[in-house]
């Protein structure tokens, strides 16, 4: 099940940069954050109560706490970077790189995780950025 969440994922983060693009015409490209950030906090907190899950606050720990913090301040960051460059470049060179986070993460997942960094994880972080090295050339 978790493939079919993660294909729906980039189908999804695909139309979010089509969309995007086509949206931030005219517009601050911190302010057109700003406006997709409220979509999301709005749409997050209509599924936490329709599933009936809004009493799961109380038992969440510090440490998740500052954990989701973070994340969602990298989040944030991640989102005012992308829409400016997204503003400034095409999305056909502005995503291939945006997707080099594939083997950012695969490399922390790595150092701070202790997870497993095999030989197919190497080739595919070598393919994926050689394929954004020649997308964006």
């Amino acid at each position: 099940m978790w493939f079919v969440f993660a294909l729906l994922s980039a189908i999804f983060a695909a139309l979010t940069s089509i969309l995007a693009k086509v949206g931030i015409e005219g517009v601050n490209s911190n302010l057109a954050t700003a406006i997709r950030t409220v979509v999301v906090v709005v749409m997050a907190w209509v599924m936490v109560f329709l599933t009936n899950e809004q009493n799961g606050i109380s038992v969440i720990s510090k440490k998740s706490w500052l954990f989701l913090i973070l994340s969602g301040l990298a989040t944030g960051a991640s989102w005012l970077c992308y829409y400016r460059a997204l503003q400034l470049g095409d999305a056909s060179k502005v995503v291939p790189v945006d997707k080099l986070s594939v083997v950012i993460t695969l490399v922390l997942a790595f150092v701070f995780l202790h997870e497993k960094f095999t030989t197919k994880s190497l080739i595919g972080c070598v393919l994926i950025a050689a394929g954004t090295l020649i997308m964006v050339s």
